[in-house]
């Protein structure tokens, strides 16, 4: 039994991870690389022929674990898709979603690139269009939460609540009696709207993610006071209230603290837009699936009440309408994807708004290195749709509405197996936080093997 590392290793995105098998091979995850550095590596051929993988498993939607899905069954792959029912759902709206401004992106940037003489491959060629996001969809099969699913006779897989975003998953695999778990992205606990990670008794191989593996989060409490208190001054101030949001869960439970402020009469009651069509679209499936959710948003739905509602909340679904919304006098709150701002509506208001000292800019989410996001966070000037702007608006950062663990959390989360793994592979994080956590777990776990795998690497068990 082989594992092959084709992303996540280092870095954050690109989560993909190869295990082969004598019998089956599997991929669990597929996602596209989103830090700039690395990006180019989407257009490359796959490391491994695509023909060759008989299952790709789903840990989540999100497109740093599912978005390359198009390009590799444009290159071969034919096999199934195993995933949960929100996570089908959700990666099919993230798919299209992903399509459409690959080739949107592409065109802009080829005009561009054509006007001040640049070429070159890269990313003047779209990965894939819609018709290749669509050609991924008849490949899904469906999985629940503690199932067992017989992959052959030697090997099952089970999929676990990964309390991250709706429908997301741990998955373990056992071949003969070995057991492997991938934590794909877990979880934070005392979540309002979804359920806490799921302990994992047991596992002999383990590779788990470290995204926030060298920090820890503030309380909620005090993400939902930062919260306030940037809307109060911001209105206060005439500027609108510009949030980079993620459309799968991020942008759910910000519209769920929101509406909690406005009902507590905390906030002014300011015109909300969520300017992200994929997110319109995710609301809607979490509605569906209130049953993954957690008991108080569970409640509020079994009432027919949504927690992801309220009024002078506007869905702005045309690009028209996106538009128009620079143009309202007066402040408005402004919801809109992507959470890192590499790319859809979001860098238009950014445009409108980074140079307004009136007006806010709050990340609510992760922002990996060399993204547009991670920029406005460290730099003066920043370059948005190829014209440089100076960063004059108040940026701020809300750690609490983190949809990952902390290191207190992750550290919890891996106490809780009876017995710690054999050896664990450290990926999805930045090279620096690794290292770091890694230590962490050393002084606390003494003789325990741990590895940080590099791209491409291989281990054979």
């Amino acid at each position: 039994m082989k594992l092959k590392f084709l992303g996540a290793t280092k870095n954050v995105t690109g989560s993909k991870f190869y295990l082969e098998t004598d019998e089956k091979n599997l991929l669990i995850d597929c996602g596209l690389f989103q830090e700039r550095e690395i990006k180019n590596k989407n257009w490359e051929n796959f490391p491994v022929p695509p023909e060759k993988i008989d299952y790709i498993l789903l840990t989540h939607a999100h497109l740093d674990h599912s978005g390359y899905l198009p390009k590799i069954v444009k290159e071969g792959f034919r096999g199934k898709i195993i995933c949960t029912l929100p996570t089908e759902e959700i990666t099919k709206i993230a798919l299209l979603d992903s399509a459409k401004l690959q080739v949107e992106d592409a065109e802009k940037k080829r005009k561009r690139h054509e006007k001040e003489g640049r070429k070159g491959p890269y990313p003047e060629i779209p990965l894939y269009d819609v018709s290749d996001a669509e050609n991924v969809f008849p490949l899904f099969k469906t999985a629940y939460y503690n199932e067992i699913i017989e992959i052959s006779d030697r090997i099952k897989v089970i999929f676990y609540d990964a309390g991250h975003i709706l429908g997301s998953s741990f998955i373990k695999i056992i071949v003969d009696d070995k057991e492997i778990v991938f934590s794909g992205d877990i979880g934070r606990f005392k979540n309002p709207i979804l359920n806490d990670p799921t302990f994992i008794e047991s596992a002999d191989i383990l590779i788990m993610e470290t995204t926030y593996g060298n920090r820890i989060h503030e309380d909620r409490e005090i993400a939902e006071k930062k919260l306030e208190n940037i809307i109060n001054e911001t209105a206060k101030m005439g500027g609108n209230i510009v949030i980079p949001s993620f459309a799968i869960e991020r942008t759910q439970e910000i519209l769920y603290y929101i509406k909690k402020l406005l009902l507590e009469n905390r906030i002014p009651h300011l015109i909300t837009f969520l300017d992200s069509p994929m997110a319109i679209e995710v609301t809607e499936v979490f509605k569906k699936y209130y049953s993954y959710l957690d008991g108080e948003a569970e409640k509020l739905l079994n009432k027919k009440i949504s927690p992801f509602d309220f009024p002078l909340l506007h869905f702005t679904k045309s690009v028209e309408e996106s538009k128009m919304i620079n143009h309202i006098k007066g402040s408005s709150i402004i919801i809109a994807g992507s959470g890192m701002c590499t790319g859809g509506r979001i860098k238009h208001h950014l445009v409108s708004n980074i140079e307004r000292k009136e007006s806010s800019i709050v990340f609510v989410g992760y922002q990996a290195k060399g993204t547009l996001g991670r920029e406005i966070l460290e730099k003066e000037s920043v370059r948005i749709l190829g014209s440089n702007y100076k960063v004059k608006a108040r940026i701020e950062k809300i750690d609490g509405f983190s949809a990952h663990s902390d290191r207190e959390e992750l550290l919890k989360w891996i106490s809780k197996f009876k017995k710690i793994p054999q050896k664990i592979f450290l990926v999805h994080g930045e090279e620096e936080v690794i290292y770091e956590f890694s230590e962490i777990l050393k002084e606390k776990y003494k003789n325990l093997e741990i590895v940080i795998p590099s791209y491409l690497e291989e281990y054979e068990f």
